[in-house]
């Protein structure tokens, strides 16, 4: 039985479109200053915070600790993300008990990046099974959680895509979190995932601070892909029109992607939450 969430809640109300941050936990054991950034993030109207699951393959901390501590200290809700990269489904298992007896509600299952080229001669990826696979074992479990995935709108093969999307609904999946979108190609993926996707779509904001920010983006992250007219936009820009920008850019995809979400996906660049609070804001205000 899954418990009452007003994050939930929110998403299937069609007049409201909630806000879920993304805020990357510690790359060590010092917690206070993501706990001070959550704290920010709660007082300007974030709904939920989601932490992912060491990004890029770089070494944080576990992002379900994380997300029970968001709870337990702030009695916030949380989406902590879990990947097949380096766990074993007895690992899965065990963290997933100890979430639910935490109080967690919500967990994205996700593939996972694969492990950096410098640290391959100490770690390997686990890769047990893939996120469709994943979703279907934990739903089996009947524990009480909702389980999302990702959704990456910005393939170049969005049928194929939408396939695994509808795989992974099958699965068990209640919602997508999408990549960002930034561009016309993924404005358009994600027009064509709300005519073919049951789950409620959480469309993906990730603010660019800067034009070296934006072209380290398209090259080197995978699932992201940046229109050269946003790029040309932040030439000479210092940090400070970076980030009116990047509020400006922001805004205006929240308005773009606003026929076809139920909520909005944040993402925080460089543990700027007071910039992310400005664009929760803008969104809210329609500004």
């Amino acid at each position: 039985m899954e418990k009452k969430s007003k994050f939930w809640d929110s998403l299937c109300d069609p007049a409201l479109r909630p806000f879920a941050v993304e805020l990357d936990s510690p790359a060590g054991p010092e917690a206070a200053a993501f706990l001070a950034g959550a704290r920010e993030l709660q007082a300007h109207g974030a709904d939920l915070i989601t932490v992912a699951d060491c990004p890029m393959g770089r070494v944080r901390a576990d992002a379900g600790i994380m997300a029970c501590k968001l709870r337990r200290e702030l009695g916030m809700e949380t989406l902590p993300h879990m990947s097949c990269r380096d766990r074993n489904w007895i690992a899965v298992q065990s963290l997933l008990f100890g979430f639910v007896a935490e109080g967690i509600e919500n967990m994205l299952l996700v593939t996972g990046d694969p492990v950096p080229p410098e640290y391959r001669e100490e770690a390997h990826g686990v890769y047990h099974f893939n996120s469709r696979e994943l979703i279907s074992r934990v739903r089996g479990l009947d524990l009480p959680l909702r389980l999302f995935a990702a959704l990456n709108v910005n393939a170049r093969n969005f049928e194929v895509e939408l396939k695994l999307a509808q795989q992974k609904e099958e699965s068990g999946a209640v919602g997508f979190l999408t990549q960002p979108v930034l561009s016309r190609r993924g404005l358009e993926n994600l027009r064509l995932a709300r005519e073919a996707l049951n789950g409620k779509l959480l469309g993906g904001i990730m603010p660019i601070v800067s034009r070296r920010n934006a072209i380290f983006l398209q090259r080197e992250v995978h699932g992201v892909v940046v229109d050269d007219s946003l790029i040309a936009r932040y030439e000479g820009a210092d940090r400070a029109r970076g980030e009116t920008l990047a509020l400006e850019i922001s805004a205006e995809a929240a308005r773009a992607m606003r026929p076809w979400v139920d909520g909005y996906y944040l993402m925080t660049p460089f543990g700027r939450t007071a910039l992310v609070c400005r664009i929760m804001e803008a969104i809210r205000t329609g500004s």
